[in-house]
């Protein structure tokens, strides 16, 4: 788990265990509202600009207002009222009207990580949607772990595989990568985004047999980054971190070093 450092509260700045919103919230009571999670890099939020916009998708789904030119200006001054951590920037807009701003530490990930499938419907109204009701991907997370895995994948009733509760898989079928499609029922991720624009990916709704006989697999998300995939539901892959991933992982280094290059900005046209 993250450890928060510092937070806003609609521009209020100050330690996370003073930080407070009403308990009638229902962004507390029921999980209504939205959220992004942007890792940082030398104090500087990775495309900024693209979270804030899925923000602002994920909140006209559900009906959510909130005030984007305050958000951006309390932002702005959370990364500059101190040290920002090499962690991650998390942003929460609620159903009472709240934005709470924290940045956070990140503790780090394995070198590699091994999932369990769990069967899961995607819900049609929030598909795609980052909200707060996130206890079922939190309980999907528990379930492998119980059975001895790292993290999840989420696979439909109908046996297409979808994704990972934090994150997106990718993995290699006679040498060619392959991930699900955001029609599949899938969040429409920021590093999935970046990847599957930097490398030769084909995209689908693929059934389970055809993760299991994968050569090499991956899970990538803002805080993972690219994370290899050692083991699918208890059985090995015949290589971790093999040429794709080293790819991916390759590519994923060379989209940070020239986007970081550039001024972080809020604004969409950044």
């Amino acid at each position: 788990m993250a450890n928060a450092v510092l937070a806003s509260v609609d521009g209020r700045i100050g330690p996370p265990a003073e930080a407070t919103i009403s308990i009638l919230d229902e962004g507390l009571l029921r999980g209504d509202g939205a959220f992004e999670v942007i890792k940082l890099y030398g104090g500087h939020p990775f495309r900024l600009a693209a979270h804030v916009d899925r923000l602002g998708r994920s909140a006209a789904a559900i009906e959510l207002e909130f005030e984007r030119t305050a958000l951006e200006a309390e932002i702005e001054a959370l990364l500059e009222s101190g040290e920002a951590p090499e962690g991650c920037l998390r942003l929460v807009v609620t159903r009472g009207g709240r934005r709470v701003l924290t940045l956070e530490e990140l503790p780090p990930f394995a070198e590699s990580v091994a999932v369990a499938l769990v069967e899961l419907s995607p819900s049609e109204i929030l598909s795609g949607v980052k909200s707060l009701s996130y206890a079922a991907n939190m309980q999907a997370t528990r379930i492998a772990a119980r059975r001895g895995a790292g993290e999840a994948v989420y696979v439909r009733p109908d046996g297409i595989v979808l994704e990972a509760p934090t994150s997106t898989i990718f993995w290699a079928r006679e040498g060619a990568l392959r991930t699900p499609s955001i029609e599949a029922g899938i969040l429409a991720s920021i590093t999935r985004d970046r990847l599957v624009r930097e490398l030769d990916v084909a995209e689908g709704e693929y059934p389970l047999e055809d993760l299991m006989a994968a050569e090499e697999a991956f899970l990538a998300s803002t805080v993972r980054e690219v994370q290899p995939v050692s083991a699918i539901d208890g059985t090995e892959l015949p290589a971790v971190a093999g040429p794709l991933t080293e790819g991916a992982l390759a590519a994923f280094k060379s989209v940070l070093d020239r986007e970081l290059a550039s001024p972080p900005s809020t604004s969409s046209k950044g």
